[in-house]
């Protein structure tokens, strides 16, 4: 009787793991920020403590069924979570769409020194300081006449172009201070002729720029080894 009853419970609790198992689906996807593909992201099933890392280019698969949670993570990146669908089971290709993390700064509290402005700070609202080519068109567009006048000749937007060309002159600069040679070669697998084309290449995208404006060099890496990943794929079809 006793050893019935043990081969009942045996086959009670074997009937239970192998439904688990063939229940048990996968679900595969892509995660990118900003349009661009992340690897090396952090996904754990919290429902199974089953845990991967997104490949290159995104992708990634993990263990997964209708209602269970995942966590997205990934350092400079806002945590993402996630309840599985019936439609996710079904989609070929999740995808997901992460975020940069923002960065809050407490209260400043200025002029408790005397040598210290708001201005000194680059807070706004603060004393503008003009450019050479800021200047130039406070100068052409001061007083409605001298406005007027600098509009009908063409003379503005050649200012403003110019003002565009300072400005792409002075990112290019932060750009080459951050980065060395070697790293674009190295790192980021740029042939050497092609690294003044990928400079002005990345200096065209807005996160990037934001990242150079704000002196986030971690935040600047992690963008320019995105934007070297679509840069080499531009240049090796355009040598086919």
């Amino acid at each position: 009787m006793k050893n019935n009853f043990t081969f009942l419970l045996f086959l009670f609790w074997t009937s239970i793991i192998v439904g688990q198992t063939l229940t048990e689906r996968t679900i595969q996807g892509r995660i990118s920020v900003e349009s661009n593909f992340v690897d090396g992201v952090n996904i754990k099933n919290e429902t199974t403590n089953q845990a991967t890392t997104s490949r290159i280019e995104g992708y990634f698969r993990i263990p997964a069924n209708e209602g269970d949670i995942v966590v997205f993570t990934a350092v400079n990146l806002e945590p993402l979570t996630k309840i599985i669908t019936k439609a996710d089971l079904a989609n070929n290709e999740v995808k997901i769409e992460m975020m940069l993390k923002s960065i809050v700064l407490k209260n400043v509290v200025i002029n408790t020194y005397p040598e210290i402005s708001a201005g000194k700070l680059g807070i706004p609202n603060a004393t503008k300081h003009f450019t050479p080519a800021e200047r130039k068109l406070q100068t052409a567009t001061r007083g409605s006449l001298d406005g007027i006048l600098n509009g009908i000749s063409g003379r503005t937007t050649m200012l403003k172009k110019e003002i565009l060309v300072e400005k792409k002159e002075k990112l290019l600069d932060k750009l080459e201070y951050l980065f060395d040679e070697n790293f674009y070669i190295q790192k980021l697998k740029i042939p050497k002729e092609y690294i003044k084309g990928f400079q002005y290449f990345c200096i065209e995208d807005q996160p990037f720029i934001n990242s150079l404006k704000t002196k986030n060099k971690t935040m600047s890496e992690f963008l320019i080894i995105k934007l070297a990943e679509r840069y080499v794929k531009i240049i090796s079809n355009e040598s086919k």
